[in-house]
């Protein structure tokens, strides 16, 4: 079998992949060259996606309750349920809540079930999480949801401003892309971000605004435009309607050093082809869709847009999430950008034939999981997510799944935390089997195909919402027999839409036969520049939508302010991206990065642990210092889950606020307070298979190359010998530092597992550690000693992930005269594949360089 063309499982960049299948679950992953979304590049997580492409933790069978069914007691009981719940209910007391990992074909077939024949609006998605305010503000601005930029933009323009993007870590070939634009025409990089990431640290400017404070910032740089009489008036007279009072109340006030902002509208005066990036620091906001309307009006207003090189660009967080928007996905729109309006209504049932349209918007996920737990909503199927992972203030979301009376779990992995608290779990096609398409940032339409055979009794999720559909009495309305008949259908109603003037139009493809669907290029929609005829309006003008700075808010009692990320080589909830090696070296715990002032006030060691506490939950990490995070600001990550940690979820921690257009909650400004925490004890333990520790203070699970590493700190005593399978056991201890080191061995000689506690010393390195298991030649003594007896080269932290290089060998690299990245590049390989550990390696060059300067004079 030759190489398959498909597309990335992961964030919004949409990159083609090119897979050459080597086993019945075995493949070699590289980037497509010929996709015009990455030229070729793949980031760390994408070129590794051939580590998680196994069945270990797969759901491969219906699970009711705990026991094993088939496909027909599980589809009659789900139909039942939901028909009865139905019949005794109404219809709004079903819910769907669906994913960004879904494919459009899924997602059309969902939104299909729910508003046309169940006959409610109760469908939402987790993009409500991560885009839905710049969908709100691009409505509002425009008319309909339509990003007007693309990639080549910004291969075009002059000035790119990333706002709330580590564009570095969360799209890396996105940041390759503008590295190279800056290396080939001298585009200058601003960053707009409360953080120092890496991303801020390889930009020309950091603008450290305020959390929360993009609004003030753009109304202020538009102001300054309009001062200097940088307005285009012949665009907003021919091309954008403008409130009354509109400038007038345009405040001047930035937020930030008036130093830093002069810098800032310097260059922005001075590059009139400006692509303005922003993503999840804008949009995840109790104000995101001010935001995002605050950057297009600083686009509409300046001209720049709807030309080359020049836009307000909203680039999403997951493959999918503009495929879900397209289609109806959202709670707020019914399906293909047509609204409830009776006309639109009229026209989605006659085109469905549906019986039961619904009569308006169903609720956005935040209310939506109110309503669970307010017994509104008594039948939720979840579908390719994790909302007691993923959702804020998430202990509530728990309380609501476990008193829905039905909760149905679609997904791939047989152990979720929301996996955990249903009643009816249906095994889904993974990527890798699955086929259909995907749209990314750009309004690029790839094909996602199948490069395994479907494992066990897994379905497609737009057959299982078919499956469904058809015991519900509707089958006819849902007899596709393939994805690419679901596809036509799709394409077929956005006809709908373009017979209101919309720019979504996929109608000609309505009669692309099976071959064509299957050999489906890359496209976009909308075409290069998707407003040149007009804005999708009543008088055919955008507008320019007045907002203002939102108030500061304190908490005495909670005075530091709080931010959730997202790591470089993690996804989600980690479900897949957890089981790869090489992708669990970069952060295998979650870090609470602190700057070093703060926490010399709270008592915080580096490396030692905290609490953050806010008034919805609290949660245990390891403590980061690093001066990137502003003072009175701390972060932590939002990937771990309970599956991967007893601590460290950080979702228990925000509240449940939203942005009151968007529903959009807001993970970036939280109110906290952080305690330090001393352990009576740390240990760490490394062993094939997986467990779930009890009783402990702090434990995490990270994937090493042949099991699991776990890191464990707690009071009292601990029953390390508890934590480790059957076998034969050899063990050393030192009582005076509060020692004790256990090797197990199993019955073919090989190790199985290790552990190490100490009460006062240090623990030996876990990266060598961890290679010893599997081994039958390993040691016993080496293993207790934790270190081998003639030591081996010691590459540090690892750096780069996709080359393996660690901080040592870039040391040895600049020691030996590499001065740039592409240098240290040359001698290492670190770097020269996804990119995204090029500013981490920036940062090195210059502390090693340094010490190599202070240790020479």
């Amino acid at each position: 079998m030759g190489a398959i063309r498909t597309t990335c499982a992961y964030c919004g960049v949409g990159c083609g992949i090119s897979a050459e299948v080597r086993g019945e679950r075995a493949v070699a992953i590289s980037g497509d060259r010929d996709h015009p979304a990455n030229r070729g590049s793949l980031c760390s997580k994408g070129t590794h996606l051939g580590e998680t492409v196994g069945l270990e933790g797969r759901l491969l069978a219906p699970m009711i309750g705990q026991g094993e069914a088939s496909w027909d007691e599980a589809l009659d009981l789900v139909a039942g349920r939901m028909r009865d719940c139905i019949a005794e209910h109404g219809p709004d007391s079903v819910a769907f809540y669906v994913s960004g990992q879904l494919l459009t074909e899924d997602y059309y077939a969902a939104n299909k079930l729910m508003k046309g024949f169940i006959g409610s609006g109760n469908i939402d998605t987790n993009s409500r999480l991560c885009m839905a305010s710049a969908v709100a503000a691009h409505t509002r601005a425009f008319g309909e949801d339509v990003v007007p930029c693309s990639y080549d933009d910004l291969d075009a323009a002059d000035l790119v401003l990333l706002v709330g993007s580590n564009t570095a870590w969360c799209h890396p070939v996105i940041w390759q892309r503008l590295e190279k634009t800056r290396e080939r025409r001298g585009t200058r990089i601003v960053v707009i971000d409360p953080r120092r990431t890496e991303t801020a640290e390889q930009a020309d400017l950091h603008i450290p605004v305020a959390p929360d404070g993009d609004v003030a910032l753009f109304n202020a740089l538009l102001a300054d435009m309009k001062r200097r009489g940088l307005v285009d008036e012949e665009y907003l007279a021919t091309h954008v309607a403008v409130d009354a009072g509109f400038w007038d109340d345009l405040s001047p006030e930035s937020g930030i050093p008036d130093a830093i902002f002069r810098k800032l509208c310097d260059l922005v005066a001075r590059h009139p082809r400006t692509v303005t990036l922003f993503s999840q620091g804008a949009n995840q906001s109790v104000c995101g869709t001010d935001k995002g309307n605050a950057i297009t009006n600083f686009h509409l207003a300046t001209g720049r847009i709807n030309r080359i090189g020049a836009g307000p660009f909203s680039i999403t967080g997951q493959p999918n999430a503009m495929g879900g928007r397209e289609v109806g996905g959202l709670a707020n729109m019914l399906a293909c950008h047509l609204g409830f309006s009776e006309e639109e209504r009229a026209e989605a049932a006659a085109f469905w034939n549906a019986p039961n349209i619904c009569t308006g918007p169903g609720l956005k996920a935040v209310d939506m999981f109110r309503a669970v737990h307010a017994g509104k909503i008594r039948f939720l199927w979840v579908m390719a997510t994790n909302p007691a992972v993923s959702l804020p203030d998430s202990t509530f979301v728990r309380e609501a799944l476990a008193r829905c009376p039905t909760v149905v779990v679609s997904d791939v992995i047989a152990d979720t935390d929301t996996g955990r608290l249903a009643h009816v779990r249906l095994p889904a096609h993974a990527w890798g089997e699955k086929d259909g398409t995907v749209t990314n940032s750009e309004r690029r339409i790839s094909r996602q195909r199948a490069l395994f055979s479907p494992p066990g009794q897994t379905r497609a999720d737009w057959q299982i919402v078919a499956d469904v559909a058809a015991r519900m009495g509707w089958g006819e309305s849902f007899a596709w027999a393939n994805a690419a008949a679901v596809f036509r259908e799709y394409a077929h109603m956005t006809g709908l839409a373009k017979a209101r003037d919309k720019v979504l139009d996929l109608a000609v493809l309505a009669e692309m036969d099976d071959a064509a669907y299957a050999d489906m290029e890359p496209f976009k929609w909308g075409g290069e520049r998707p407003f040149a005829k007009g804005y999708p309006t009543a008088s055919g003008k955008a507008r320019l939508v007045a907002v203002t700075a939102p108030a500061e808010v304190t908490d005495p009692a909670f005075p530091l302010r709080l931010n959730t990320v997202r790591y470089r080589d993690q996804w989600h909830t980690m479900t897949r991206t957890g089981l790869s090696p090489a992708l669990s070296h970069h952060r295998p715990e979650p870090l609470l990065e602190v700057h070093p002032d703060d926490a010399s006030d709270l008592g915080l060691v580096e490396g030692g642990f905290g609490r953050v506490e806010t008034a919805h939950g609290n949660s245990v990490y390891r403590v980061s210092l690093t001066k990137g995070q502003r003072r009175g600001e701390i972060c932590v990550p939002m990937h771990w889950s309970d599956a991967m940690a007893g601590q460290g979820r950080s979702n228990r921690l925000p509240s449940q606020a939203v942005d009151p257009v968007s529903g959009q909650p807001g993970y970036k400004n939280g109110a906290a307070r952080v305690t330090a925490i001393a352990p009576e004890w740390r240990a760490f333990v490394v062993r094939r298979d997986v467990l779930a520790p009890e009783g402990v203070l702090y434990w995490t699970r990270s994937r090493v190359k042949t099991g699991w590493l776990y890191e464990l700190a707690g009071d009292g005593t601990i029953d390390l010998a508890a934590l480790l399978p059957d076998g034969e056991r050899l063990e050393v201890a030192d009582t005076a530092r509060g020692m004790r080191r256990i090797a197990v061995r199993g019955e073919d000689g090989a190790l199985i597992a290790a552990a190490y506690v100490t009460r006062s010393g240090e623990l030996p390195s876990r990266t060598w550690v961890a290679e010893q298991v599997g081994l039958k030649e390993a040691s016993a003594a080496e293993v207790l000693a934790g270190r081998p007896s003639t030591p081996l080269p010691d590459r540090g932290p690892i750096v780069c992930v996709c080359h393996g290089v660690g901080e040592k060998e870039i040391a040895l690299a600049v020691h030996d005269g590499a001065a740039a990245v592409a240098e240290v590049g040359a001698c290492t390989r670190a770097g020269t594949n996804c990119g995204s550990c090029r500013p981490a390696i920036a940062r090195l060059i210059a502390t090693f360089s340094s010490l190599e300067q202070e240790a020479a004079q």
